[in-house]
């Protein structure tokens, strides 16, 4: 199972929001581009990278500092938060970035997501935030009529990379994954299936990569130093 650092950005820092609630922040980096590289010095391949702000508000709000990531380092990093279009998701394209990732916008505007889809194939990962079984939107501060099997099937047809899936009520709980929800969604589709949301422990990686789920993005846990991530790639047989 491939493990992916994360990096949530809000107010010019790397923070962790507790269940999505944007009035529930643990700071715990004021240097987002270091924080990346520490990453990369850890082994790291890959970095997802999320634009709180532009979740909330619809547009790139750390555009300067997610450019410095690009620039200073030679991580495979997928951005979301704010990729609301296609001229937004080409200028992350061409700024480097390896994928961008698509929530609201596959919702709202399935067609202008489609068609981002068709000219960046297998560069999409559409993100699946649940609540419920339903899929939220607008930095989750929405709740949407969309089942997340439903929209999963669909969004399989696209030529993505990857679902990102959330299981809300886990995510920045460090109580746990949601394995079963993951492993299922993963049997619906044959994009890979990244779990996101809850991972607290070492045992945590295990379970998922057990189930069968192809990759996972961790972000709390790391910082609050339950594990390092050199530790997570030994759990999961990686050296």
């Amino acid at each position: 199972m491939e493990l992916i650092p994360a990096i949530d950005l809000l107010d010019s820092k790397v923070v962790r929001l507790h269940q999505g609630r944007y009035d529930e922040v643990t700071v715990y980096d004021d240097d987002p581009v270091a924080a990346a590289k520490k990453f990369e010095q850890q082994g790291a391949k890959r970095l997802h990278v999320v634009d709180l702000e532009g979740a909330r508000s619809g547009k790139p709000a750390h555009v300067p500092f997610i450019q410095g990531i690009l620039r200073e380092t030679s991580l495979q990093v997928q951005i979301g938060g704010g990729v609301r279009n296609e001229d937004v998701a080409t200028q992350w394209i061409e700024a480097g970035a390896a994928r961008v990732v698509l929530g609201t916008v596959v919702v709202k505007a399935p067609d202008e997501a489609r068609a981002i889809c068709a000219r960046y194939p297998n560069a999409v990962i559409v993100a699946l935030d649940a609540r419920d079984g339903k899929v939220a939107v607008e930095g989750w501060q929405e709740q949407s009529a969309q089942g997340v099997v439903e929209l999963a099937t669909e969004v399989d047809r696209w030529n993505i990379a990857g679902i990102l899936y959330t299981n809300i009520e886990k995510d920045g709980t460090r109580e746990g994954p949601d394995v079963e929800g993951t492993a299922g969604l993963q049997g619906h589709v044959d994009a890979t299936v990244i779990a996101s949301g809850g991972i607290g422990a070492l045992d945590d990686l295990r379970a998922l990569s057990t189930v069968g789920v192809r990759a996972a993005v961790c972000g709390r846990a790391l910082y609050s130093g339950t594990f390092t991530l050199s530790e997570a790639f030994a759990a999961l047989g990686r050296t």
